[in-house]
This record gives structure tokens, sequence and C-alpha cells, in this order.
């Protein structure tokens, strides 16, 4: 998590970057999802576009209204550019497998839930980790942006948390083909912490059902139901949230009972549970 201080955008000469795009229908779309768009289909799919039919491609696809200089300076960022694209990848992509989960710490998910500040009219981001079994967020981050340094971060509290490090069989890491979790820096480090991070198919939401439903269940009973005026209201609503979603909101798949609680009893206790298959 952040410690809440507000940072605004800025490129040349100040001016404030709105860090979103329009739909044809007037629907923000906010810098990061684009960004994960554009790796599906660079990486994803394997598409030998420039930034020029990759623009084209993003108005074909999500009707978006954005320009070519833009998506040059979002494939900038994210090191995407052609001359960049025929460099040697270190880190070759691992599609996830199916799987069947017996205990907690053997497969956690990770990914990144949008949220909008009417106020300020901006977007934040909530990167949550779950895991599949117990169905705990152990860990996440709350921010006005959400980088691959921050998925390290949360990614190595969770390892704590969870006393992973020494294990000799540590979780395997799920996620989409966001910008965060195709950066060198979180390649990097599910090296240097010796996990395995295995990244969904394009366009495959149910390879990551779990942390996709608890994304639905923060856009229904937090995002969704009230207007945030500040990024203060926003961080304090989803930290409340975190906390009643992990110590007080009973889950039916977990034997009636909070993650937590069923988390911590499960240490101690043989408790039987519908299989787990992702």
């Amino acid at each position: 998590m952040q410690n809440g201080k507000v940072e605004k955008k800025t490129v040349g000469g100040g001016r404030p970057t709105p860090g979103y795009s329009l739909t044809a229908t007037g629907e923000k779309v906010p810098d990061e999802q684009i960004q994960e768009w554009i790796s599906e289909l660079v990486m994803g799919e394997g598409f030998a576009y420039g930034y020029r039919k990759l623009t084209i491609q993003l108005r074909r696809d999500h009707q978006l209204v954005i320009s070519k200089k833009k998506v040059y300076r979002l494939c900038k960022a994210m090191d995407l550019l052609r001359p960049q694209r025929e460099k040697r990848i270190p880190y070759p992509k691992k599609l996830a497998r199916n799987r069947i989960i017996t205990g907690s710490n053997q497969l956690w998910e990770m990914d990144v839930k949008y949220g909008y500040i009417e106020g300020e009219e901006r977007f934040f981001f909530v990167l949550s980790l779950i895991d599949v079994y117990d169905r705990s967020v152990i860990d996440y981050h709350i921010g006005l942006s959400c980088s691959g340094s921050d998925a390290v971060k949360t990614l190595q509290r969770a390892l704590f948390k969870r006393q992973q490090f020494e294990q000799a069989n540590k979780p395997v890491i799920r996620t989409d083909n966001g910008p965060q979790f195709i950066s060198h820096a979180f390649e990097a480090a599910c090296e240097r912490f010796g996990i395995e991070h295995e990244r969904i198919p394009p366009r495959t939401p149910n390879m990551n059902a779990h942390i996709e439903a608890f994304h639905r269940l923060l856009e229904e009973e937090c995002l969704g139901r009230m207007a945030f005026d500040s990024y203060e209201e926003a961080y304090q609503a989803v930290m409340e949230y975190m906390k009643f979603y992990n110590e007080r909101r009973i889950h039916s798949s977990i034997l009636d009972l909070p993650p937590h609680k069923f988390y911590k009893k499960a240490q101690t206790e043989s408790l039987i549970i519908k299989e787990v298959r992702v």
C-alpha cells in the first residue's frame, strides 16, 4: 500500500495529463487499461505492429478516440516499440496451465482494478493478491499509479506475511498480461524470489477467476456504491473494505467463514472443502 501521498503526472511545460482516453460513447478508459490492451496485441497475440497500426487496432477493437502520438508514448513507456521488440526477451512467457489446488499458498492470483475519483476527475488503482484456496487478499496496493515496482512490493510483502521465503515449494503467481506483470522489474523479482510466474492467454479472464470474482465484489460493495471526492476518501474506503472482506465477510466456498478465519483454522484443523480447479 502507498502512504496516500498524491502526485500529479505532468508532461513538458507542466501541463497535467488526464491519464485516460475516451471511447466513442464518452466512457473514460485509464491509460493502464490501454497499455494492457497493447501488451495483449503485441506480446499475447504476436502482432508485428508499430504504434501506427496499434492505434488503428485499438480504435477498431475498443472504439477508442486516441491519437498515434499517445499510443507511441504508451508503447515507449512499456519498451514495446518495434526496435525493443526485436531484442531477445530474457524472461520467456509461461502460459497458465490447469491445476488442482488442495491447500493455501499453492496458487496466488494478482490483478489490477480501476476506481474513479469524481471530485478530482482521475483514476486510482487497486492491485490485489489473493490465495485461490482460502480466498484471503494477502496484500494489496492502492495508488494513483500502479507499476511493475508496485507489483513487486506487493508480492514481496505477501511472501513475508505467509512466511514463504524459506519454503522449498513457493506459491505459483498467476496474472494477466497487464503492463505491471510483463515488466522486467516483476519478472526479475519472480526469478530472484524463486517463484514461478504464469500468465493467462489474452481474453481468458476465467483463468483468473478468483481475483476477478473478488474485484467484482469490490466494485459492487465499495467502488460502485459511492462517489469519491478525493483520493484520500477513496483510499480510506478501499482499506476499510479490505479489512471487512478478510475478517468479517463470510464466503460460502470456505465453510461460510471469513477468509482470514478459514486460513487460521486450516493451519491447525483438517478442513474439507470442495476441490479447487483452476
